[in-house]
């Protein structure tokens, strides 16, 4: 689906992100470990990785490129160098275990990746079963050192830089808007994680219609946007790395957001504009002594997206900051967002309006639309609807029919045309904002000898929203020390089961398939 939001002379995310660089120049664009990086200087760095991806790897235009970091200036250097070159990203999540890597890396045909030095010893157990060929290595304090370490199986970060800054960019190979330049990676509910095909359009036009809905909250190199969501997530990837970026904004990148003291001193000096944030955050935030000193005279918008907003919440960051909430909806297959509420004129409970250019619809069980204030499944169509699953055409014909794209999220439509999300279709577990997948935490379990059966659902929880919950039958006696062990050693750490209880038998329907929502009220 095209857009009209889109500028005629912007073919691409190259095209876009050199637009920012000449249009803001020595605005400041990123701030990290106490340093801020103009966009001058995020273009020069920017440009000569670029030269080397392209004159020092055997990358061509249209590989695919890994990154695996956590919130540094480098992951946009990167993400913005493979753009410049052509590269189609792989966002990854640097908690990930060998396995998820494995996975992730295969399916993909990924032949580079940018990497934290203290995880190869991870991308050393798997690199032999992936297409990796180039391995680009960065310390966290790289930027602020400027030291070119030497590692055995891969290349320092500032030496391919220097190598880069004496080396002219090759003119791109023509993109069309519709060439695929993001993989971003979901779990379903067969439990195979799929790698979303986002465009160059879908990327771009998101940015324009989630621009639209902000108005005066997002104006051009006037605002500073605080960045503790991690920049692999697509909300934090498209929202603070394209739109805010693209606008000439200020992001202030926090690498750890659960050190608080850490997090607190890193905004203290700006007198910020916007943040971006979920549940767990905003409370955390909002019980600490020291946020509530800041100075909040500028905050003007808060984001809220990933889960669900609560009341409480909401409530509170208000009487701290004197700041609303503003909720948005969105997932890896629409680049992400869809629905949003207007800042300042918030309808807590529900997750807005859809943007511009976005249709939404409610069908039922047959794929017919019900009528307005009846339950059923949203669906999607914009031109931020992804292309499909990568290589898998079967699972794309499954969730996009007649154009639409079906969330397996039960929705409603209320009078005044916000929408409202009832329950989700599928059985996936939210935690602190991550999408747990109840059918990947359930092969890791049966996977343990003397599990026969496992079945995981999600439960309320405080501090993380919901937790993830195991129910198994065993064979013979089980050590389930043992057994949480090894779960921590398949799946990242939000992924680990919390609670893990023994049963006698899983309740079943009468076909076999197991009643997660019997469980649910265990």
């Amino acid at each position: 689906m095209t857009s009209k939001l889109i500028e005629n002379d912007i073919n691409c995310l190259g095209d876009y992100v050199e637009k920012a660089f000449q249009r803001y120049g020595d605005k400041p664009a990123f701030h990290c470990l106490g340093q801020t990086y103009s966009f001058a200087q995020i273009e020069q760095k920017s440009r000569a990785l670029a030269c080397w991806f392209q004159q020092s790897t055997s990358l061509n235009a249209g590989d695919r490129i890994v990154i695996q970091l956590p919130n540094l200036v480098q992951y946009p250097i990167a993400a913005y160098a493979a753009m410049r070159a052509g590269l189609i990203i792989v966002n990854t999540n640097p908690l990930y275990t060998p396995r998820e890597m494995a996975h992730q890396f295969k399916d993909s045909g990924a032949k580079a990746i940018v990497i934290l030095d203290s995880l190869l010893p991870k991308l050393a157990a798997v690199k032999d079963q992936t297409a990796i060929e180039t391995v680009l290595v960065t310390k966290a304090d790289d930027l602020l050192t400027g030291l070119k370490n030497t590692y055995q199986d891969g290349d320092c970060f500032n030496s391919a830089l220097t190598f880069g800054e004496a080396m002219a960019l090759q003119p791109r190979i023509e993109n069309s808007l519709d060439d695929v330049c993001v993989l971003q990676y979901t779990g379903g509910t067969t439990g195979v994680s799929k790698g979303a095909s986002l465009t160059h359009r879908n990327i771009i036009a998101n940015a324009a219609q989630t621009r639209h809905t902000l108005g005066a909250c997002c104006q051009p190199a006037q605002e500073i946007f605080i960045c503790p969501l991690p920049l692999y997530h697509i909300y934090a990837f498209s929202v603070n790395m394209m739109l805010f970026f693209g606008q000439g904004n200020l992001n202030v990148l926090i690498t750890n957001p659960r050190d608080l003291d850490e997090f607190v001193a890193t905004i203290k000096p700006f007198k910020f504009t916007g943040f971006a944030g979920i549940n767990t955050l905003f409370v955390g935030l909002c019980h600490h002594q020291e946020f509530k000193s800041l100075d909040f005279s500028k905050l003007k918008l808060t984001i809220s997206g990933g889960t669900t907003l609560t009341i409480a919440a909401a409530k509170i960051w208000q009487q701290v900051t004197g700041c609303t909430v503003t909720e948005g909806y969105g997932l890896s297959e629409t680049a992400p967002v869809v629905c949003m509420n207007e800042p300042g004129n918030e309808q807590i409970g529900s997750i807005g309006r859809p943007l511009i250019e976005t249709t939404v619809e409610i069908w039922d069980l047959k794929n017919n639309p019900v009528a307005d204030g009846e339950e059923g499944e949203l669906v999607i169509k914009g031109p931020q609807l992804m292309q499909g699953y990568w290589n898998m055409p079967a699972e794309t014909e499954k969730v996009i029919i007649n154009g639409f794209f079906k969330t397996g999220d039960i929705a409603t439509k209320r009078p005044n045309g916000c929408i409202k999300i009832v329950d989700r279709l599928k059985d996936m577990i939210i935690v602190s904002g991550f999408n747990v997948y109840p059918n990947e935490v359930e092969e890791v379990l049966v996977s343990y000898p003397g599990v026969l059966e496992a079945a995981v659902v999600g439960q309320t929880d405080e501090r993380t929203g919901e937790r993830v919950c195991a129910f198994i039958s065993v064979e013979g006696d089980l050590n389930q020390d043992k057994l949480q062990a090894y779960c921590k050693e398949q799946l990242t750490g939000y992924k680990v089961p919390k609670v893990i209880e023994v049963l006698d038998v899983i309740p079943k329907s009468t076909v076999g398939k197991i009643l997660r929502r019997e469980l649910r009220k265990s």
